[in-house]
């Protein structure tokens, strides 16, 4: 068991060599209780050793609960966790997949242990992650953070643990979404996002910090942010901000990285900075807009922002963790290409034109149409 972590203590983490073991020690070290939330939580080796560690808190008294989306992870075999139940462990499926409700996912990640100590990020709990991010394994970002506002993260969670079943009242599309909630911290707010009507908090919170932005860096491994948000980001780079875009050279999804591309050139001739990370498949979500810092498992594209539960957390006043999240962009890049604007156009065959705009427009128009259409038709 670690030593107990003071108050105001955060640790970025940047791989699945830092991530899972920092994760496995706070599991072994909590003594009441364990709320687990991942989109994807793979069956494998790594998956049944954190199942094995959650066991053995249970059997030390520790109330644990763990939920997972049925869709991200619907590779888990049935039965995965039965013996994890059979100990006293509450485990649910979110939204277990129907083809009329199949596009609402809980694509958050997040692990609060004793109401003290909480993880927030881009990780799921898959083997593709294990490595160091460069040499092998997925790249992405977390944060460790031993705060006060892991009570408010356990509240965020048992409110989606009640939501599992994803079961509505009649007429639920046409009700105000109480997903949607900027809830205000110390040292910043807590975004929770989700399908239904009114404002996506972290859209507007994003877009009122751009409107004054000097410095803008962004790390997306979805990048399809919607027109307004673009058009902040050229008009930063036209007055002369500093505008800075990482993207992944590797993708696991390669519509999404050919939709994001059909926006280079315009982004380009702004004076937009991109770069592409080239060791390993990007997995990460990190924005910087001046001193305010963005975490948590929110792309900026579509599917993120209007149809999915999102968490993220925006960090004002920190100077400490503001200065060392710059410097994980900063070293981030010394592992990019960048990418020029004369070159680009020279690389963009009419084939390659024609199926990023083609990507673009099923993610941007075809997929949210369908996910529309099956909550008007979802059943009450």
């Amino acid at each position: 068991m670690l030593p107990p972590l003071k108050p105001g203590f955060h640790k970025w983490l940047c791989s699945g060599d830092q991530i899972f073991p920092a994760v496995l020690a706070a599991i072994d070290s909590a003594q009441k209780t364990i709320r687990l939330e991942t989109y994807t939580y793979g069956g494998g080796p790594l998956g049944q050793r954190f199942r094995d560690a959650l066991i053995k808190a249970l059997q030390r008294g520790v109330k644990v609960q763990v939920l997972v989306d049925s869709f991200g992870s619907m590779s888990l075999p049935f039965g995965f966790w039965d013996p994890f139940t059979a100990t006293g462990g509450e485990a649910r499926w979110f939204n277990p997949v129907f083809l009329k409700r199949l596009g609402f996912r809980d694509h958050r990640k997040l692990l609060v242990c004793d109401e003290e100590t909480a993880f927030v990020g881009g990780f799921n709990f898959s083997t593709v992650y294990e490595g160091d991010g460069v040499s092998k394994g997925w790249y992405d970002i977390g944060l460790q953070i031993v705060s006060p506002l892991a009570v408010q993260l356990a509240a965020a969670f048992d409110e989606m643990f009640a939501r599992a079943d994803y079961q509505h009242k009649r007429f639920t599309r046409l009700r105000p979404s109480s997903s949607k909630r900027n809830i205000p911290l110390e040292d910043g707010q807590l975004l929770l996002t989700g399908p239904g009507r009114g404002r996506n908090p972290f859209t507007r919170a994003f877009r009122g910090d751009l409107k004054h932005a000097c410095t803008v860096q962004i790390i997306a491994a979805y990048f399809l942010p919607t027109w307004a948000i673009r058009r902040d980001l050229i008009r930063i780079a036209r007055r002369g901000g500093k505008v800075q875009l990482l993207f992944p050279a590797k993708s696991d999804v390669l519509l999404s990285q050919l939709a994001c591309q059909s926006l280079y050139r315009r982004l380009l001739r702004a004076g937009i900075e991109i770069y592409e990370y080239q060791p390993q498949i990007l997995h990460a979500k990190l924005i910087m807009v001046d001193d305010a810092v963005y975490v948590g498992s929110s792309n900026l594209d579509p599917r993120s922002l209007h149809l999915n539960y999102e968490l993220m957390i925006r960090f004002t006043g920190n100077q400490d963790l503001a200065t060392e999240a710059h410097g994980i962009f900063n070293r981030d890049l010394t592992h990019c290409r960048q990418i020029t604007l004369d070159a680009w156009r020279k690389s963009r065959t009419w084939w390659r034109r024609f199926r990023q705009r083609w990507a673009y427009f099923i993610l941007v128009r075809l997929d949210p149409y369908i996910a529309r259409w099956q909550q008007k038709r979802m059943p009450n």
